[in-house]
């Protein structure tokens, strides 16, 4: 009970942080609908259907706008060393990157939401049958990218290159979710039957999972290095 407390407390401080500031948010938020309005007047619908293409463009606008929040994870706390004072707390690391991670899950799933929101107003999609699966196939995938990214963000913030490098060490392992996120996604948006998908999804909860595992028992390393 205790660990949850500490582990809650953590992800609450960054969400009130945020809650106040929208300085993530924000910028995820603008990122998005500037690519939903490119989107909508560069591709031209009259020699390829909305639901070929919209899987792909839904996952690249979540995983490139997650990322330019994900940047910013260790950013306010980096600047007045105050991360310093938070690893100073009894709280253990890897209740420190777990609450880091649910913080930044809360704010990408805040994001995704917008994104189905904005493409299905300029795609005019059909969220095919069972739109709930969809909806959690974005969510479970999402989670393994943002346990990956929030690492790597605690990585990338002690360079001096910072955000530049984040996107080069995330990017590549990404591969199986945006592979498979994708592929179960575009057959949902078309109304395949969930027989098809089932596999996808166990790959993306086994990923989520194994990312979890392996920053919780990384980020001390890197956190303390």
């Amino acid at each position: 009970m205790i660990y949850l407390r500490q582990l809650w407390a953590i992800a609450w401080k960054d969400l009130l942080i945020e809650l106040r500031s929208r300085e993530r948010v924000g910028s995820m938020a603008g990122f998005t609908a500037l690519v939903g309005v490119l989107f909508n007047f560069a591709i031209d619908w009259t020699a390829v259907r909305p639901d070929e293409i919209a899987s792909a463009l839904i996952w690249v606008t979540v995983i490139f706008g997650g990322t330019l929040g994900l940047g910013r994870t260790f950013e306010l706390e980096a600047q007045d060393e105050a991360f310093q004072g938070v690893l100073l707390t009894p709280a253990p690391r890897d209740a420190l990157f777990l609450g880091k991670v649910l913080s930044n899950y809360v704010i990408v799933l805040v994001v995704t939401l917008l994104v189905l929101g904005l493409f299905g107003l300029f795609f005019a999609l059909d969220w095919g049958d069972h739109p709930i699966v969809l909806v959690g196939t974005l969510a479970l995938g999402g989670l393994g990218f943002v346990a990956v990214g929030t690492l790597f963000s605690a990585v990338s913030s002690g360079t001096a290159i910072g955000q530049t490098l984040l996107p080069v060490l995330l990017f590549p392992l990404l591969v199986p979710v945006v592979i498979y996120g994708t592929s179960a996604t575009g057959r949902l948006l078309v109304g395949r039957p969930l027989d098809e998908v089932e596999g996808n999804l166990r790959i993306l909860g086994a990923f989520a999972l194994v990312a979890l595992a392996v920053g919780a028992t990384l980020f001390r390393y890197v956190v303390e290095d």
